[in-house]
């Protein structure tokens, strides 16, 4: 498990007896304090600080107890997380759902700028989001920081961003662990993963198999580039010589306040448009890594197409400024940019419009990008599937709506 800082992190899990028989989830800080702060302790001499792991957790403690419902057990402070499975028995066939990721190196911005509480739910949208791709509810996350040193404030910064992201998808954060690395990792770094599950049930998973000729593929706006194509966004900010402090004009703000935008949480949208469209939403696709044609691939079946129309949407003018500082053409970013485009919904003709309603009435701008098609594919170079998955075809046509074009 690494080194552990302080309370293995921020396990949240069932609570271990103290000596005296009570119930205690919060280790005996003074001990720990008294032996972190002795100058001949081998591990502070090392560079490990259980001390600083102590206080971190204090300072996140009551952010992860709100992510908590009857069905969490334990406190803070021991080795595993506990939630209680009964709900399960209502399910005819229940199916578990899981996730991992990470944020990428969106982090280096964070730290560039010493502001790490949007991170947390950076994280979660990578985690979460997946889950509800599937048609499926999230139950509980784990998550895990590693770092060169326990800045106490800034892990309950990171950690305090896990925890609101958690509550509004729905999501009992139960466990976690920040590991201190002295040597492996400098003293203001840090790196975030996590991991969800969630449950659906079998008669009710989303995905390829439900798709039809004639389905209308929706696009969901994003809320910026998401925590995806940061190597590329970096490398275009060095290259620019621009520092993360400096004023963006065409934001008002600091590019590193720009480009830390959080990433659009859709879980919670999503599982109300699946109780509200049943049979007539058909899969889901989170843009990701990989790009906007690929993603979409994915959900599709093999034998589809679709032509996704560049021309129903305007990339974000965060993409269009760092492709002009880059001197990139906007489309050569599609691979690696959602380009305004977070998630995309395949949902039957007669449900597009109650779809496209519903999201805007949770704040999520929704537009018509395709039809998928089992006829003949027209020539042209086409997205065949991905990451392992054989799947439909996707290509992007025509050219983006200018920028302010409606």
């Amino acid at each position: 498990m690494g080194e552990q800082a302080g309370l293995a992190g921020d396990l949240i899990a069932s609570q271990r007896p103290a000596p005296d028989g009570r119930r205690s989830g919060v280790a005996r800080a003074g001990t720990l304090d008294a032996v972190a702060s002795s100058p001949t302790d081998p591990y502070t001499q090392a560079g490990v600080d259980t001390a600083a792991g102590d206080l971190a957790v204090e300072l996140m403690k009551s952010a992860v107890r709100r992510t908590h419902g009857a069905e969490v057990l334990g406190g803070v402070g021991g080795f595993a997380g506990l939630f209680d499975a009964t709900a399960l028995l209502g399910y005819t066939k229940p199916l578990l759902a899981t996730s991992t990721d990470g944020v990428g190196t969106k982090v280096a911005i964070a730290q560039a700028i010493d502001k790490h509480d949007t991170i947390g739910q950076d994280l979660v949208g990578m985690v979460v989001d997946d889950i509800v791709v599937v048609g499926a509810k999230p139950l509980f996350m784990t998550d895990y920081i590693a770092c060169g040193k326990v800045v106490p404030e800034r892990i309950a910064d990171i950690v305090r961003g896990i925890a609101d992201g958690c509550s509004a998808t729905g999501t009992a954060l139960v466990g976690g662990e920040t590991a201190e690395h002295p040597g492996l990792l400098g003293v203001n770094d840090y790196d975030v993963a996590g991991a969800a599950t969630g449950v659906v049930e079998s008669e009710q998973v989303l995905g390829a198999e439900r798709v039809r000729d004639g389905d209308v593929v929706l696009a969901l706006a994003s809320s910026g580039p998401h925590s995806n194509g940061y190597s590329l966004i970096r490398h275009i900010i060095s290259g620019a010589g621009i520092g993360y402090g400096d004023h963006a004009a065409d934001f008002g703000r600091t590019w590193g306040e720009q480009l830390l935008e959080p990433t659009r949480l859709y879980t919670s949208p999503l599982l109300r448009l699946i109780g509200q469209l049943g049979d007539g939403l058909h899969s889901l696709s989170h843009v990701t890594g990989g790009g906007i044609a690929a993603n979409l691939a994915r959900v599709l079946p093999r034998g589809t197409w679709v032509d996704v129309d560049r021309s129903t949407w305007s990339p974000s003018p965060v993409f269009r400024v760092l492709a002009d500082l880059g001197g990139l053409d906007v489309q050569r970013t599609e691979g690696t940019w959602n380009l305004g485009v977070g998630f995309f919904a395949v949902v039957a003709p007669e449900a597009a419009d109650a779809a496209i309603a519903a999201l805007a009435a949770d704040g999520i701008d929704t537009w018509q990008a395709g039809v998928v098609s089992t006829g003949p594919r027209p020539d042209g170079d086409y997205e065949q599937g991905a990451k392992g998955v054989d799947g439909g075809a996707v290509r992007l046509v025509g050219g983006y709506r200018e920028a302010g074009a409606k």
